[in-house]
């Protein structure tokens, strides 16, 4: 298992960690099979999704924010932290993405990205790459 870190600047931000995981893979030398890029916070997730077009980001953070307000809306949140729209959210996105790999290379469709999902920021996040060996009619 690989693991890098990931230095997030805002409470609230999408970071594109896809350099990482591939770099992850690289250093393990898997050629066929997938990664499983998880996220061990309970308040940072991990997604796919565009790249190319950062409205989408933003779109995202958004509508997350107004579906899952900070100060939780009417029904209001209990958890002492401050920060149960962070835990929400991260559900939301969930922990995980799993990613095939082919050639030794991530298989992502042409426009996706894996994000690194920080509802809880500024912090120091971790993100661990888990290879799962494969291939053809397996």
């Amino acid at each position: 298992m690989r693991r890098f870190g990931v230095a997030t600047a805002k409470r609230e931000e999408f970071v594109d960690i896809t350099a990482q995981v591939a770099q992850a893979l690289a250093e393990c030398g898997l050629a066929e099979g997938a990664v499983l890029v998880y996220s061990p916070h309970t308040t940072a997730g991990v997604t796919i999704n565009e790249g190319a077009d950062p409205d989408v980001k933003r779109d995202m953070l958004g509508h997350l924010a107004e579906l899952v307000p900070l100060a939780g809306g009417r029904a209001g949140f209990r958890h002492a932290e401050g920060n149960s729209d962070a835990h929400l959210k991260t559900s939301l996105m969930g922990p995980s993405q799993l990613v095939p790999v082919s050639g030794g290379r991530l298989q992502l469709g042409t426009w996706q990205k894996i994000y690194l999902c920080e509802f809880d920021g500024p912090r120091r996040r971790t993100v661990l790459v888990q290879t799962l060996a494969g291939g053809e009619g397996a």
